[in-house]
C-alpha cells in the first residue's frame, strides 16, 4: 500500500465523511471513494461501514488508522530531512483540526504572492497534539489554538474566538441563549487520549476532569455528541449539522488562534510567514 492511499484513508477516518475528506484533500469524492475501495481490496477487508447514518471505522480500519498515522509521520520527517540536506527551499506548515478557517486561505494567498518560488507543505493534524508536530520536527511552523506547553516555543496570538457548548439539538439546554460551565457538571464530555498536553486538555474540559468517550479529530467530537449525547466545547462560528447546536458559554475564556514556531529559529521564511499571518488575521 502506498503513502498516498494511506493519506486518503486517514482523511476519511478522521472526517468520517467522504465529502468532507475530499474537500480537505482538494479533490472530488468519486476518485477518493475508488482509492478507498482499492485499499480495502489490497487489505482484504472492509475499512469502513457505510450507511445512511454515515461512515464508521471497522475494527480493521481502527487498527490501520493507528499504524497509518505512524507511517505518515515517519514519512513526513524523512522528507523534511532529505529536503533540508538537498538545500530545497521548503516550509512545512502544521494546521490543527480545521483547515477551512478563512484566515488560512488568506494567509496562503498572501504568502504565495510574496514567496512564489517556495515549496509549501501542509500537515493536517488531529487534536491530540496542539503543536501540530512542531516539537517532533514534523513542521516548521504551526497554525493552531492555545493553550499548550510553550517550553522552547515562540507563540503569537492571531485571533480570539468565543467558545460554546456543543449539544444535540434535542438537548434541553440547546435552546438557551447562553450557559455557564457549572450547568454542564455531571454530564459526559468528549475527552482526549492520555498523554495529551495537560494545558490543552484542561482548557477544552472546562478546567475540570471529565468522563466520556475519547476523541482525536473534530468530526469524532461531533459524532460523540450526536451518537452518545455527550457535551464538549468548540469555537463559535462553525457550521454544524442540523442535529447539533452550540450555545455560548459566558464564563469560558476565548479560544486563541495562534502561530507557533521553535524558539530561536531565525529562518527568514518562517519569520515572513508569521508577519503575514499577523497582518491577515487582523483584517
Amino acid at each position: 500500500m502506498d503513502l498516498q492511499s494511506l493519506r486518503y484513508f486517514v482523511a476519511v477516518a478522521e472526517e468520517l465523511h467522504f465529502g468532507r475528506a475530499a474537500h480537505r484533500l482538494h479533490m472530488t469524492q468519486p476518485p477518493l471513494s475508488r482509492a478507498i475501495q482499492r485499499l480495502e481490496t489490497e487489505v482484504g477487508a472492509l475499512l469502513f461501514t457505510r450507511s445512511p447514518a454515515g461512515v464508521a471505522l471497522t475494527p480493521v480500519g481502527a487498527v490501520l488508522l493507528d499504524e497509518a498515522r505512524g507511517l505518515l509521520e515517519h514519512a513526513d520527517r524523512l522528507r523534511a530531512r532529505v529536503g533540508a540536506a538537498a538545500g530545497v527551499a521548503t516550509v512545512t506548515v502544521g494546521i490543527l483540526g480545521d483547515g477551512t478557517d478563512p484566515g488560512v486561505s488568506g494567509l496562503a494567498a498572501a504568502y504565495r504572492r510574496r514567496h512564489p518560488g517556495i515549496d509549501i507543505r501542509v500537515r493536517d493534524t488531529d487534536l491530540t497534539d496542539p503543536t501540530c508536530g512542531l516539537r517532533a520536527g514534523l513542521v516548521d511552523v504551526a497554525l493552531t489554538r492555545a493553550p499548550f506547553d510553550r517550553t522552547a516555543l515562540t507563540v503569537r496570538t492571531l485571533r480570539a474566538d468565543p467558545v460554546g457548548a456543543v449539544l444535540r439539538a434535542d438537548d434541553p439546554l440547546a435552546g438557551r441563549d447562553g450557559l455557564r460551565l457549572a450547568e454542564l457538571d455531571g454530564r459526559r464530555w468528549f475527552r482526549f487520549p492520555p498523554g495529551t498536553d495537560p494545558a490543552w486538555q484542561s482548557y477544552w474540559h472546562g478546567g475540570s476532569p471529565r468522563e466520556g468517550p475519547v476523541v482525536r479529530a473534530v468530526q469524532e467530537c461531533l459524532q460523540a455528541v450526536l451518537w452518545n449525547g455527550t457535551v464538549g466545547l468548540m469555537p463559535l462560528g462553525h457550521d454544524l449539522p442540523a442535529q447539533l447546536a452550540v450555545v455560548p458559554l459566558a464564563d469560558m475564556a476565548p479560544s486563541r488562534v495562534v502561530v507557533a514556531w521553535n524558539e530561536g529559529d531565525t529562518n527568514p521564511l518562517i519569520r515572513s510567514l508569521v508577519e503575514i499571518a499577523t497582518a491577515v488575521y487582523r483584517r
